[in-house]
């Protein structure tokens, strides 16, 4: 199976979720789906985006992708999860240097931002664009990793 991939929304971004989870069963990938199960126009998006985001950082590999109206708050809310790098994609181009410079394991959309096959493009690229590896990527993570552990500020150049 390919690589596993957990999604969580609220009402805004339901509908592309539910999209989202046939689309990646087609292409092989394994689906995590932390909700919402059904449509509810009052829903509130942390219950279901942070429990994507912890099964991403407790998942080795796999990647998340949070939606919801704007996809902000739904990247705030991943981001508060230890180990996860969540990135707001609003272009191909935010899509793939989410992962190729910041080795992204989260990508959020805002579902009322873009269409519904601009929004399928985002998650195509940044599930096909690999990290780098570049020196001063991974050094600035590191940096951000440490802080994120033990409140350690990186040194003023």
């Amino acid at each position: 199976m390919g690589v596993r991939v957990y999604l969580g929304s609220d009402h805004a971004g339901f509908e592309l979720k539910e999209h989202l989870v046939s689309w990646l069963k087609e292409r092989g990938y394994e689906v995590v789906d932390a909700g919402p199960a059904v449509y509810d126009a009052e829903d509130d998006y942390p219950p279901f985006v942070l429990r994507a985001a912890e099964g991403v950082a407790a998942d080795k590999g796999a990647v998340g992708v949070v939606l919801g109206g704007s996809g902000n708050g739904e990247q705030m809310a991943a981001n508060k999860v230890a180990g996860i790098r969540a990135a707001l994609a609003w272009s191909e181009e935010t899509a793939r240097l989410a992962r190729e410079h910041n080795n992204a394991n989260v990508l959020s959309i805002g579902g009322r931002m873009h269409p519904l096959e601009e929004s399928t493009r985002f998650v195509e690229v940044f599930l096909t664009t690999p990290y780098s590896g570049g020196e001063r990527h991974t050094r600035r993570i590191e940096m951000i990793s440490r802080y994120e552990q033990n409140g350690e500020l990186p040194p003023l150049p």
